[in-house]
């Protein structure tokens, strides 16, 4: 009996990182909370009246949360809760592929940057393989998924190369416009955590995660969007918009 509930408790999903930097509950200035009447995803505030996601995160009434550390405490200070104008997910994205899959939300008025909210640099050249990133979400209690979630975590993983990810993720078409992030090869155990989860690598993004066979808070390997390749729809967007 007591080996039976050792072996429960060690396959329950709970969303602890594997990496021996992960640190807790230090709010990544640029990290938005995209709260919807389906699920949360993050985001990333990109420029004073942008936030980028990802083009699965299009949820029904969207509410864009900005400078929260634990979504479930309403009365946390420091927060800019704002409505947005519109939602612009890339032209060739599809829900039946990971590819392209970029969202740009207009804000309805600019975010009052502040010491607890402020911009993501975006890349100028493409990262790459081995360079050091921070990977940030929110986690679940193992207790209630019912409620938001309540434990921001960061993980401090690495870059691999596109051969390992092919390696890692056999049944998929891993291309040019993704990144893959984490530990080859990957634990792949369940957790719960909010989708989207940035990659930022010295202070710039360049990633936003698109699919994880997984768990990213304990280092499984991620496949993400290269925001580098993106650049030219993401300028030209904010521009015309």
């Amino acid at each position: 009996m007591k080996f039976i509930l050792f072996w429960a408790l060690l396959n329950l999903p709970v969303a602890l990182a594997f990496d021996p930097d992960y640190t807790d509950f230090i709010t990544p200035h640029y990290l938005v909370y995209l709260k919807s009447d389906y699920l949360p995803c993050v985001g990333v505030l990109i420029h004073p009246l942008w936030v980028i996601t990802a083009a699965h995160c299009n949820l029904p009434r969207l509410q864009v949360i900005l400078g929260v550390t634990n979504p479930s405490n309403h009365k946390e200070k420091n927060t800019q809760v704002i409505g947005y104008k519109k939602m612009i997910y890339h032209p060739y994205f599809s829900v039946a592929s990971i590819e392209h899959n970029l969202m740009l939300i207009k804000l309805k008025t600019n975010i009052q940057l502040n010491d607890y909210v402020n911009l993501v640099s975006l890349p100028t050249e493409p990262i790459s393989a081995k360079t050091m990133c921070t990977v940030s979400t929110w986690a679940y209690n193992i207790c209630d998924y019912s409620n938001d979630p309540n434990s921001l975590q960061n993980v401090n993983i690495s870059v691999i190369s596109n051969s390992q990810c092919r390696s890692a993720y056999k049944t998929y078409n891993i291309k040019e416009g993704m990144l893959c992030i984490g530990i080859v090869p990957g634990r792949r155990q369940p957790c719960k955590e909010v989708t989207a989860a940035p990659a930022v690598c010295n202070g710039i993004l360049q990633g936003i995660l698109t699919f994880a066979d997984g768990c990213v808070l304990r280092a499984d390997v991620g496949i993400y969007t290269k925001i580098f390749n993106y650049m030219p729809w993401i300028e030209n967007t904010i521009q015309n918009n």
